[in-house]
Formats: C-alpha cells, structure tokens, sequence
C-alpha cells in the first residue's frame, strides 16, 4: 500500500535584516561583518539594509544623494563607489577604521 503524501504546503516568512537592526550595536556589528567578508558588494547591500532602516529620505537629504541614486548604488545590483559608501557611513553616524591586519 502506497502512503498517501501531504498535500499541505510549508510557508516561509522573508527575513528583513532591517527588521534586526534596532540599536547602533547592531547595526556597528552588522557593518563589522561585512567589512570582515571583504566584498565591496555585501558592504553596499549592508549599507543599503541600514540606509532603510535610518530612511532613505532622510539619509538623501543627509549625504546630497539623491533618493533614487541611493537606491541604484546600494542595491542588489548597485556599485556604489567608495565615495558613496563614505558618505552614507558617516551621514548613519560611524566611522570607517583602518587597523593593521594580525601576523599571520
């Protein structure tokens, strides 16, 4: 006798990190790691979850970027220059440290 399968589909609810980023903690920590993958594009993204938890309204009005340039640099497919992602880390309020990498 064949076992009769389940027909119920399982659910899955979209995690938003912007939804996790409730304190400066978090959100230095959140940049941390990203800057510990050394990927200039996981540092734009994170840039960009940050950029919507602060507002992006806000923070356009903050670096002198426009809403919709902020968008296109540090979204999915964005390449936001170095220049940018200064100015949209000082406008969150941190800054960028340069420290020498341990022996190996």
């Amino acid at each position: 006798m064949a076992k009769k399968r389940s027909t119920r589909k399982e659910t899955f609810l979209r995690w938003d990190p912007v939804d996790s980023l409730k304190s400066k903690a978090d959100i230095a920590a959140y940049l941390d790691a990203a800057l510990a993958e050394g990927d200039a594009a996981l540092l734009a993204a994170v840039l960009g979850d940050i950029a919507k938890a602060h507002g992006i309204l806000k923070l356009a009005e903050e670096t002198g970027i426009s809403r919709q340039g902020l968008y296109k640099a540090l979204g999915p497919n964005g390449n936001a220059s170095f220049d940018t992602m200064l100015k949209v880390t000082r406008a969150l309020g941190y800054n960028v440290k340069f420290e020498p990498q341990a022996a190996a």
